[in-house]
């Protein structure tokens, strides 16, 4: 049941509120393996791939994903995607694309 409770505390967001969230100083975890980040990623974003690699079996978890993103985020830190405090941005990187051409029209 624990994991249960910890998916109805999962907050989304879209991508203006995230925008918003950065700016009152949240900080950005991008989780994406790190070919799909280098071709794009918000502005000051950190990269910690959820996934180290993918395989004919499946997609093989970072093993090393907790203890690097704490040893980058502190415990009370706010920050979208992560452990505790988390903001989930809808659609990922691909709505922040998409906000940003419309903030530019």
């Amino acid at each position: 049941m624990e994991s249960q409770r910890n998916v109805e505390e999962l907050v989304s967001v879209d991508a203006h509120e995230a925008r918003k969230l950065l700016n009152s100083g949240h900080r950005y975890l991008d989780v994406r393996m790190r070919e799909d980040f280098e071709k794009g990623h918000v502005e000051g974003a950190i990269n910690v791939p959820f996934y180290s690699s993918v395989t004919p079996q499946g997609k093989e978890k970072n093993p090393q994903f907790i203890e690097h993103v704490s040893s980058i985020y502190g415990k009370d830190d706010h920050f979208i995607v992560g452990f505790k405090n988390v903001k989930n941005m809808q659609r990922g990187y691909l709505s922040w694309v998409e906000s940003t051409s419309k903030l530019a029209e």
